[in-house]
């Protein structure tokens, strides 16, 4: 990119240390949120901000940082319209960082494609890393893109937000990736659930317990970083546990697709619908446990055996 300047849409837990790190990078960065709250706090970092989402049209990329492509595609309705009324630059970038469902990325990219009558590309590239990871500027980017050169003229950008940046194939393959992350983290982090409460209820330490795995071959960067939580019961949100609802629904719809046996995703689809109908899903991940000590306390199966009844 001759320009580094950007639009970024979402301002949340991620999205905000994200924006903040393109603009500490030296990127003229104009930023749109829902809530103003967050935009005000932009702007004291050094970023602009825009009233609506159609007056990033003339910026190279635009980025959107939204809980799910629903939200994306009502966000930026008001931006495809104009590009119907206007086209806009040749190369123009649609980035869509939030964990979204690889089928629907590609049909979103289609529709962008058409409305801005081949102008505009959509490149998908999800994040791993938590907010720490956002806030460090130390995100795992992985990326999807039907061309190369797109891929590579956003290096810059996602190297001001990463240190661990991959493309993995076409429009939808950086949220399958993302899909098959959110399986070892979703699933781990049940596990270490479980475990911590058996232990407990069998007179260990959770700590001393989560000290020792982190020795052996169950040590792992999710023990480091969510087993603490699990370990004191601490369920600030650092990122809502209803949204790996989604993420894994998205890799059972993927192996839907592909004829895939997914074992683990469907159980854990189940664990965590389980969590949100416990009222539980605004909280941390690490709130898994809570989920599964609720079900020991009433003396439920797991969801992961009532589907195999």
């Amino acid at each position: 990119m001759n320009m580094p300047r950007a639009g970024f849409v979402g301002l949340g837990l991620m999205g905000a240390p994200m924006a903040a790190n393109l603009v500490r990078k030296g990127w003229t960065v104009t930023a749109w949120n829902r809530s103003p709250g967050a935009v005000q706090d932009f702007r004291q970092l050094g970023g602009s901000a825009a009233d609506t989402v159609d007056q990033l049209r003339d910026e190279p990329v635009i980025v959107f940082m939204l809980p799910d492509l629903a939200y994306i595609e009502d966000a930026a309705s008001g931006l495809l319209g104009s590009w119907q009324s206007s086209l806009p630059a040749a190369g123009t970038a649609v980035v869509v960082m939030s964990s979204v469902s690889p089928t629907a990325v590609r049909a979103f990219g289609q529709r962008v494609q058409e409305a801005s009558s081949g102008q505009a590309v959509v490149v998908d590239a999800p994040v791993s890393g938590g907010t720490r990871g956002a806030i460090d500027g130390t995100l795992a980017i992985m990326a999807g893109a039907d061309h190369d050169a797109d891929f590579r003229r956003l290096l810059p950008l996602f190297e001001a937000m990463g240190t661990t940046v991959r493309l993995l194939g076409p429009l939808g393959a950086g949220s399958l990736a993302k899909a098959c992350n959110q399986l070892v983290v979703g699933t781990t982090t049940a596990a270490l659930a479980e475990a911590a409460e058996l232990a407990e209820r069998s007179g260990v330490d959770v700590a001393a317990l989560y000290e020792v795995l982190s020795g052996g071959l169950a040590g792992s960067r999710v023990l480091d970083q969510v087993g603490p939580r699990i370990a004191r019961k601490d369920y600030t949100p650092t990122g809502p546990a209803k949204f790996m609802h989604k993420d894994l629904s998205f890799v059972v719809e993927s192996a839907d697709a592909t004829g895939a046996a997914v074992p683990m995703a469907r159980a854990g689809v189940e664990l965590y619908a389980e969590l949100k109908r416990q009222g539980l899903g605004d909280q941390d991940l690490a709130v898994v446990r809570q989920a599964i000590s609720n079900l020991s306390r009433t003396g439920a199966v797991s969801a992961a055996e009532g589907t195999s009844s």
